[in-house]
């Protein structure tokens, strides 16, 4: 089905506002995969907040114009579908953990912080932890600490008796 002039320019606006908005581009080719692999996929893409379509290249081309994903210009051929997220991950992690399980899907390449990705750039991105995991993570660093002095000032206190540190408090302040 081909598209009339406005509906081109449409789809262009429509593609550039979410590569504006996004931090990480994906591209895979599609070549083969059934329609049933095709919804699932989609599917994965919509629960990660990914915004996942088939689009044809030269439209794709002119989308990213001007953007950080103009990198990925060189690997903008064939029947590709395209990621774009807001997550730096969530795109990557999304074509990565569908092309494990089928074949037919293969990773092309994308995008990341101005800088193009080739397929094993993009399965690295999809490797890291998602920005939740990351902030998880931190947070445990930073509760470590405490936890330990904590631990440190309870064993203090039992080793002199235990009442003692607490009457020593009050009269501390």
């Amino acid at each position: 089905m081909s598209l009339n002039r406005n509906e081109k320019a449409a789809v262009v606006t429509d593609v550039s506002a979410q590569a504006a908005r996004s931090q990480t581009l994906a591209v895979a080719e599609y070549r083969g995969l059934t329609v049933a692999h095709m919804d699932a996929l989609r599917r994965q893409a919509r629960d990660k907040g990914v915004y996942l379509h088939v689009l044809k290249n030269t439209l794709a081309r002119r989308a990213v114009a001007g953007t950080p994903f103009e990198v990925a210009s060189e690997v903008m051929v064939g029947p590709l579908i395209y990621g774009f997220s807001e997550d730096a991950v969530a795109a990557a992690k999304v074509i990565t953990d569908f092309a494990k399980t089928n074949d037919k899907l293969i990773i092309k390449g994308g995008a990341f912080a101005g800088k193009a990705l080739d397929a094993n750039g993009v399965k690295a991105l999809a490797a890291i932890p998602s920005r939740e995991v990351l902030i998880s993570q931190v947070a445990g660093l930073l509760k470590s600490p405490i936890q330990r002095m904590a631990g440190v000032l309870a064993a203090l206190a039992e080793q002199r008796g235990g009442g003692a540190v607490a009457e020593e408090a009050p009269a501390a302040a």
